[in-house]
């Protein structure tokens, strides 16, 4: 996650573990099986925190200010290099993290859209079925390397900016004056 994927050879990978490279090779068939399994593993991690996000706040405001905290400390660890490896190299572990962005966020945006509409904290008007695709393609723009240059855009920061977007346009009166009392995010 920190030097990317193309630079790191199976035998740097056998060498860090204290594990010969044929040890290693009775775990994977090869370096894009491997690739894949970390991110499956981090992919079902991930729905683990957002599960426990979701059990811990006190409100959809909270819950979608935690959910950003969390993937702000994620962007934090990934080395832009990962995400265009990822993409040019991988384009399998690529497609699949891509589904389930469309299909896991979609549907965890969706809850809290409509529990901030239960709650008075989100507008009542929203459509919620478009506002969470909304989401889900913004999202898939901030890590876009050609709209958002890293060596020109902060990626925590354009993130935090991404998300008070999105909480001011679809925040009741009530919802903006829960998010004041909030901390920031990053």
């Amino acid at each position: 996650m920190r030097y990317g994927i193309k630079s790191i050879t199976m035998d740097d990978i056998a060498r860090e573990l204290g594990i010969s490279k044929k040890t290693l090779y009775q775990y994977v068939e090869n370096k894009s099986d491997l690739i894949g399994q970390i991110f499956q593993q981090k992919i079902s991690l991930e729905k683990q925190c957002m599960a426990e996000i979701h059990r811990e706040a006190t409100d959809a405001v909270d819950e979608i200010l935690r959910i950003a905290r969390y993937v702000i400390q994620e962007l934090r660890q990934l080395s832009p290099t990962t995400m265009y490896d990822l993409r040019k190299y991988y384009r399998n572990t690529w497609r699949q993290m891509e589904a389930l962005q469309q299909k896991y966020v979609y549907k965890l945006i969706r809850e809290n859209l409509e529990r901030g509409q239960a709650e008075g904290l989100y507008r009542s008007n929203l459509d919620v079925d478009i506002v969470a695709k909304l989401y889900v393609a913004k999202t898939s723009m901030v890590v876009d390397e050609d709209l958002f240059p890293s060596r020109q855009y902060n990626i925590e920061k354009l993130f935090e900016e991404y998300i008070m977007y999105h909480i001011h346009g679809i925040a009741s009166a009530k919802g903006l004056a829960l998010l004041a009392m909030h901390p920031a995010i990053s």
